[in-house]
């Protein structure tokens, strides 16, 4: 895996009493009190318990840290519905010039017209690949828009004297787990709409969750099941003649980017996650920084101040009487609306439908070189991702869809979503995305077949894995519960070290 197998002390156990790791120059302004200028109660009662190590310590020590970290740019990443593609370089080196860098969230629109210009343009181009009315790029990640959007519709029903009666939103059955959690935070009680055995939503079953209480459905599509959803238009058409509206979730978008304008199929509005289909990075602390389109019953509702272009200036306009306000203090993580702008331009409005050939292609592919031995959920052409089942391994040699992803680390890849959507049992979701060549989707191809005849021929092997990582299987449960972020003066990793190591 290219990464070190073994493991190292914490910096704490490298700690030496009294060894330095940088020697500050003298003071050269007068010497006054720390409690004359800080204040007395704001001191502590005794020196703060870190680790006193020499630089070079410290640079191995988290360089170390840094190679156990895994990313796309170490190795293939097929986590399902979340598009872990390539961030292009570009995008970096447009980011980091100058003039976005030193930019300012309250600097004047006079000396922010390059940054409004950007941000106004890259509303333009998502309008024309969703086909919407409208953009907003107030919120700050995915399930953040999936909210605003939901909030806009609860303001577009109230400004009809319903806001009281419509307090019902539906949701798929194999729905992401925010689209449930967001429709609670914005106050809707949530009722499940069951998916057809083709994949897709049960129509029947749609029409007899309608009625006057429903305000809106949430519907993911292509749905987490990898497959478009078929009946997509006649659910929004049934939506639509009861009254309710169609929020898109657009975790999936990099199926139809170029090909499909969301818009034309008859959703309301949707979320775009900038750092799935458009590129920008998911870590560094987080996406921060997201998109929303809708149609142009609900731009009146839209998030203040909008970015507008009038008499050849750019500005942050607030005139908008029915918006429901603010959902952010300033536009988020600014960068990251500069890395989308770069990649979305850098494809050209003509090559953008290459980003969702490519990825379809690369599932179905992968699909087709797996499926004897991993069947599809649903037996049909798949579309960005392919959602598949180990049902027949656990039933017959007690190996689980989680064994499985524990193994392919030993084959040096990341493992895909597991157990998602909950529908599918013992789920695999794998998303190679367009990024991918065929040499690597076929290396992790080998591996799973390999994984499926061990699983038949050396079932504890699989039970056992991984067997070359620095640790093995953890309390993962136990640590989300009972989280340890800071040194407690106990060593938890073993007491002998391997040489190499040190």
């Amino acid at each position: 895996m290219g990464r070190l197998s073994v493991d190292f002390p914490l910096i704490f156990e490298r700690s030496v009493p009294g060894r330095w790791g940088v020697r500050p120059p003298g003071c050269d302004v007068p010497r006054r009190p720390l409690a004359e200028l800080l204040g007395a109660e704001n001191l502590r009662a005794e020196p703060p318990q870190l680790p006193e190590v020499s630089e070079l310590e410290t640079v191995r020590h988290y360089t170390r840290l840094s190679q156990r970290n895994y990313g796309i740019d170490i190795g293939f990443y097929p986590l399902g519905s979340c598009t872990m593609k390539y961030n292009p370089r570009i995008n970096e080196k447009v980011a980091s010039l100058p003039g976005f860098t030193h930019a300012h969230p309250l600097q004047p629109e006079s000396l922010s017209q390059g940054a409004l210009q950007l941000m106004y343009e890259l509303q333009e181009d998502l309008k024309a690949i969703t086909g919407f009315d409208a953009v907003s790029l107030q919120n700050v990640a995915g399930a953040h828009g999936e909210l605003l959007c939901l909030m806009l519709i609860k303001a577009y029903h109230e400004s009809r004297g319903e806001g009281d009666k419509r307090k019902v939103v539906l949701v798929p059955d194999s729905a992401h787990g925010t689209n449930p959690a967001s429709a609670a935070l914005c106050g809707y009680t949530v009722r499940s709409v069951p998916t057809d055995s083709q994949g897709n939503t049960d129509l029947a079953a749609l029409e007899a969750a309608l009625s006057d209480e429903v305000a809106a459905m949430m519907l993911t599509n292509p749905s987490t099941l990898g497959l478009f959803d078929q009946n997509a238009p006649r659910a929004c058409e049934m939506l639509h003649n009861a009254g309710a509206l169609v929020f898109l979730d657009g975790a999936n978008m990099n199926a139809l980017v170029g090909v499909v304008r969301p818009a034309d199929i008859g959703f309301d509005c949707m979320h775009l996650n900038l750092h799935k289909t458009f590129s920008t990075p998911h870590g560094g602390g987080g996406p921060g920084a997201g998109a929303v389109a809708v149609a142009r019953h609900l731009e009146p509702f839209l998030p203040v101040p909008r970015v507008v272009y009038r008499e050849g200036r750019y500005a942050l306009d607030y005139d908008y009487p029915q918006s429901i306000g603010r959902v952010h203090a300033f536009y988020g993580n600014f960068l990251n609306l500069v890395r989308a702008y770069a990649y979305i331009r850098a494809y050209g409005g003509k090559e953008l439908r290459h980003i969702a050939e490519f990825a379809v292609l690369n599932a179905n592919y992968l699909l087709t070189r797996i499926r004897h031995a991993f069947p599809p959920a649903v037996d049909r052409l798949c579309m960005h991702e392919c959602v598949v089942t180990a049902q027949h391994y656990k039933q017959h040699y007690g190996v689980r869809a989680f064994d499985i992803a524990k193994r392919l680390l030993d084959y040096g890849f990341h493992s895909p979503t597991m157990y998602f959507p909950l529908i599918v049992p013992e789920c695999l979701m794998i998303e190679p995305t367009e990024t991918e060549s065929k040499q690597t989707v076929d290396m992790f191809a080998n591996a799973l077949l390999e994984i499926a005849r061990e699983a038949m021929e050396q079932p504890e092997l699989l039970k056992n894995a991984p067997h070359s990582t620095p640790v093995r299987r953890l309390d993962e449960a136990g640590a989300a519960k009972n989280l340890v972020l800071r040194w407690q003066g106990k060593v938890f990793y073993p007491s002998e070290v391997p040489a190499c190591a040190c």
